[in-house]
This record gives structure tokens, sequence and C-alpha cells, in this order.
């Protein structure tokens, strides 16, 4: 009996838990209409002496239901819009509804709401040109009247709570800038921080919060929502990026709709049901119905999406389709909704760039909505997951090389073949300068586009050569492929024949190029790992710096060109140490899948004491291991 007891006991706490841990996303419907049976709040407008301004000004007040003058209450300052006053909250979102509701159901703190008038001058009128530089300038002029003015009135006329952790700011469009301006430079005041669809009044990111430590450690609840079709999202946008980047817990909220009342009302209901109790930051990035448009999405597609928390979010419209999964390396089945819609979010994804394709009745097709990529032996879909520490490939304000498409006929393939070149910043214009190269090459299933797409090869160098960490090179991104597969030395040896007769040649007589072993570099993923093991090892006369990344030899399918490289190693291993200044091995992790042939080529080279250097990046056999390999590699060569 005591046992069923128990698990009773803990059935039931585990029940609670799970309930504890569900999430509101949005406003539930009803949640702005006016409700019979349930008490209400007051409403009252008041005027106080503002100092600021040199008039009386007004304000509109709630108290919420069962006010009581002996309790003591926290508050909440609520701004309006560039085109508002003190009314248009009550005019355009009636907060008092929305928090009676919210009482009645129990789900926020009692608190009294300041309505007042942000445009801080004497005319206060949301009337004539409301976008004159007078009226405009008022906006920011309010921050010294609510500091200086208002609050001391509420704190003196109101039974309220005077500390910063009980002091909430909150508003939408232009009051959304001042909140955001005006909350988070006065971090000694507001402990409560909510912006809706924040103007272009808002300050820039690293003015906002100079000192993300402090806010880090003053901020209770830092609330940005936005709707997805508003003009002004690139503003909250910029924020909540600033905000990742230098680690200050925030909610990013999304939702669809423009710059409207339908966005600002459940935006209010979201943060005001959060204010003054305890709140979860690890659970700050699962509030969001909505994510951001993937970076690898055509213009202007809106799905897929990456969500806060990692997950990405996808959509698709095939009304006559039976059957739709999401393949992401992991197939996820999709759902379809009464508009002929087929949906489904995935669980957090890694960072950087994900193959993925759609399994439309089984056939596996592109979507339409993303960019495509050479992958997998075909064009595939991709999607681009931002994460902290991605800015090393982001585009900057820096000088920029270019990627070039170049062809050239192999007379021993006989056929006409094409290479990527990147080129340093200033080729074109330092004409009499040369360059050293590096030949970088891809992985199975992949060809020459993969390092000038997927691995933004240009970007890595353009970043690097400006912040001085690596040298200006020339990087040849070569097809790989041949009519023999790499895992056969026929296959190997008719690659190191188009390397050395062919690629390296018409390289070094139609760019500028440092010539000799010390100014050549050869460096490859995967199959191209075993092609640099392959062709670098055997010429170490042409190459100087060796990388071999996710890779090494694959005793199951090439134990006898195994061996043989083994072989020759072993008799030339003293020459090898001797000509290489660098050879460099790299793996994703223990999850990488060439982790253990990797593992066994290290323990025979150890054997024969070949010298290396070896890097390990946790990330798989994936394009964001080798993103970093690059990033790491680039700098060590020709030194």
């Amino acid at each position: 009996m005591r046992k069923i007891s128990y698990l009773l006991l803990l059935f039931i706490g585990s029940l609670a838990a799970s309930f504890g841990q569900q999430i509101e996303k949005e406003a539930p419907e009803g949640f702005d209409q006016v409700k019979s049976g349930i008490e209400h709040g007051k409403l009252d407008t008041v005027e106080y002496d503002s100092k600021t301004v040199g008039t009386a000004r007004k304000a509109v007040v709630y108290t919420p239901p069962k006010f009581d003058k002996n309790k003591k209450y926290p508050v909440l300052y609520l701004l309006h819009g560039i085109g508002g006053d003190e009314t248009e909250w009550l005019r355009g979102g009636q907060p008092q509804v929305i928090m009676d509701n919210l009482y009645a159901a129990g789900k926020a703190e009692p608190m009294i709401i300041v309505m007042p008038n942000g445009r801080a001058m004497k005319d206060d009128r949301a009337t004539g040109n409301i976008m004159a530089k007078d009226k405009v300038e008022a906006f920011a002029t309010f921050e010294r009247d609510l500091l200086n003015d208002l609050i001391p009135f509420v704190e003196s006329h109101y039974p309220v709570l005077a500390d910063r952790e009980h002091r909430a700011i909150s508003g939408l469009s232009m009051g959304g800038g001042q909140t955001l301006n005006f909350g988070l430079g006065n971090l000694d005041q507001f402990a409560w921080v909510g912006s809706y669809s924040a103007a272009p009044n808002t300050k820039s990111p690293e003015m906002l919060v100079p000192d993300p430590a402090y806010a880090k450690d003053k901020l209770k609840l830092l609330w940005i929502s936005c709707g997805d079709q508003d003009g002004l999202l690139g503003f909250s946008q910029r924020t909540h990026d600033y905000l990742v980047k230098n680690d200050v817990p925030h909610i990013y909220y999304l939702e669809e709709g423009g710059h409207d009342f339908k966005v600002w009302k459940n935006g209010l209901y979201m943060f005001s049901k959060m204010l003054f109790k305890p709140v979860d930051t690890s659970k700050f990035n699962q509030y969001s119905p909505l994510g951001i448009p993937a970076s690898t999405n055509i213009r202007g597609a809106k799905y897929p999406q990456i969500m806060p928390d990692g997950s990405a979010k996808f959509k698709l419209r095939a009304p006559s389709a039976d059957n739709i999964q999401l393949d992401l390396g992991k197939k996820y089945p999709m759902t379809k909704n009464n508009e002929g819609e087929w949906e489904v979010t995935t669980e957090p994804l890694g960072e950087g760039f994900h193959y993925y394709s759609l399994l439309i009745d089984v056939k596996a097709v592109a979507d339409p909505a993303s960019e495509t990529f050479f992958g997998m032996g075909r064009m595939a879909s991709g999607i681009e997951v931002p994460f902290d520490g991605d800015d090393y490939y982001a585009v900057k304000n820096v000088p920029h090389g270019e990627i070039r498409q170049v062809r050239y006929y192999s007379s021993q393939l006989r056929s006409w073949r094409r290479f990527f070149l990147y080129t340093p910043p200033g080729y074109d214009m330092d004409t009499d300068r040369e360059y050293p190269v590096l030949y970088i090459l891809h992985g199975g299933g992949e060809d020459e586009r993969g390092w000038a797409q997927q691995g933004k090869t240009d970007l890595i160098l353009d970043n690097l050569i400006a912040e001085g960490k690596a040298q200006p090179m020339l990087v040849v991104m070569p097809d790989g492929n041949m009519p023999i597969a790499a895992f056969e030395e026929r296959g190997l040896q008719m690659f190191e024949n188009e390397l050395k007769n062919e690629i390296i040649p018409h390289v070094e007589k139609h760019y500028r190029t440092l010539n000799g072993p010390e100014n050549r570099a050869l460096a490859g993923l995967s199959m191209g790992g075993i092609q640099t093991l392959y062709a670098g090892i055997n010429n170490t006369d042409l190459f100087s710096h060796l990388g071999v990344f996710s890779s090494g030899w694959i005793s199951q399918r090439q134990g006898s060109v195994a061996e043989g490289q083994y072989a020759f190693m072993s008799e030339n291993s003293e020459k090898i140490n001797n000509d290489l200044s660098l050879f460099w091995i790299s793996m994703g992790g223990e999850e990488d899948i060439a982790h253990d042939n990797c593992e066994k080529m290290l323990g025979e080279f150890d054997k024969m004491g070949i010298d290396y250097k070896y890097s390990e990046y946790s990330g798989g056999h994936t394009w964001p291991v080798w993103r970093h390999d690059l990033h790491s590699f680039a700098p060590l060569l020709f030194q």
C-alpha cells in the first residue's frame, strides 16, 4: 500500500511538473473581450506637474480589481506610439480588459498601470505634423519627464513599491523605442523592459547596452516582440542579434502580423503576465511562435524559419500530396493543415550549414523556398543555423576578395573542367604582387562548388586577412571527381596527375603566384582528405603544407592502398618530416564518421615517427566543422 501511494504521488508530481513546464505562446481567443461575472479594475485620468516641460500633464492610471490603498503594488509604465497620446492604448488596445481577464484567470500579479503622454512638450496633442522635428524630439525629452516628474508623482499619490524590482516599462512603436532607450538606459530604475515593434527612434544596440554584463545582472526580463510583416522589424532584429552575441538573456518574440494593435495587444498580454514574479531564463528561447527566415531562403520566402532555440520550422503548400517528410539527416513527418500546408518544427539543430530534402510521397526533392547546393550527389536544399561565434564568416565592413569561375581544358581527361579561384583583396590593383596558393578539395558527393558556396571560403579568408591573422593567398577549389572513384588507387592516381599536370600549371601560368613548395598548400575534407593524403604525401617536393579534415585511410575499402602508403611513408619518414612545414589533421569529434579511421591512421603515423598536428572541433562530419577547420588552418600557412 505504501509503495502504491508513493508511485501515485510520483506520478502526480511528474504530471504537475510537465504542466508547469508548458509555455503559453500567444494570448487565447477572447483575451481582449469584456467578460461578465469577473471583477474589473478602474481607470482614472490624472494631472501632474511637469518641471521638465513647465506645465501640467495628463496620464491615465489603471488600478487592478480589489485595489487596496493599504497594500503596495508594482507599477508598469505603458507608452504609446508617435501618433497617439495617453489614450491610445485605451482606444486601440483596451489594456484594462486584458488585465482584468488575466487577473480573473490567475495569470498576472496585481499591478498599477500608468499610461502617460510620451510627447513631452507644452502642446502635447497628436495634431498637425506629428513628424515635425520638435514633436519627435519631445519623445526623447520624455525620459526626463518620466524619471523626474511622473514617477515621483505616482509614488507620492499611489501605494506603490518604489524600487526597480517592482517597476516595469513597456510600449509600442515609438513607445517601444522609448522603452528600450529609457529602460535599458536606466537599469537602476527599471528591472522589467518590454518593447513591441520598436520604431526608428531606438538607439543602436551598442548604445542601448554598452555593458552587457551589467545589463545581464540587472534585468529581470527583457522582452522584444514584433510582427513578421512589420516594416520596422529590422530595429528589433538588430537589438536581438547584439544581445545574443553578448549573451544577454531576453525573449525575442515574433508573430504573424504587421504594425498594428493585433500584435501589440498580444505583446502586452504575454509580457504583463510574466511581470513581478520569478522567471526562468532557460526557457526564454521557447516562447516565440515564429522564427527568423533562414539566410539560405530564396528572396522573400518566409520558411524555413530559425527559431530562437535553434530549432527550425518548415512549411510547404502541397494540397494534393499524401505524405511529406523532412529529411534533415533525421526524418521528421510533416502534418497537413486545412489550407493544404504541411508543417513541422524540428528539435534544436547544430550550428551552421545543413543539407536537407523534402520527401514528397517518398520522392526526394529540393525545397522551392530554399537555395540549392550540390551535395549528397545531387542538388539539395540547405539551411543555415546562426550561432554565437559564427561571425568569422559573416559579411563585414572589410576589404573583400573575389570568387572567380575558371574553365580549363584537361588533356588528361579530354574534357573541359572548372575550378573556383579566390583572389584576395587588392589582387587586381597591386599587379606586381605574387601570392602563395592553397589548393583545397571538397568531399564525396560534392564538387568544386562545395568550398566556394557551402564552405564560405571567401568570407573566412577576407576576415582573417583583414585581422592580420592570415597571409593574403590565392585559394584554388578544383573538382576532385574523377572517372574512377577516390576509393581506388587508380582514381587517386588520376586526381594526382590532374592536379600536378593540369591544375597547378594552369594556375601558375594565368595568375600571379609564388612558386616552390614553400608557397603551396594542399588540403581537403573527407574524400578530399584522402586525395590530400595520397597526392600530398607523394609530392612533398610540391607542397610544404598539408591539411586533412575529417578523413583517414579506410582500412575496409582501401586496405591495399593504405598499406602501400604506410610502407612509402615509413621508408621516407625523414624526408616527409623535413619537407613538410605543417601536416595538420583535424576531426569533428567522436561523432565524425571518419573518426575511427583517422585514429588508426594516426597510430600508424606515431609508429613510423611522422610529425603532425592534431585538432578536434565537435560537430561530426559536417560543413560547420570544415569551415572551422579552414579558419584554424589558414593562419598557419606560409608563415
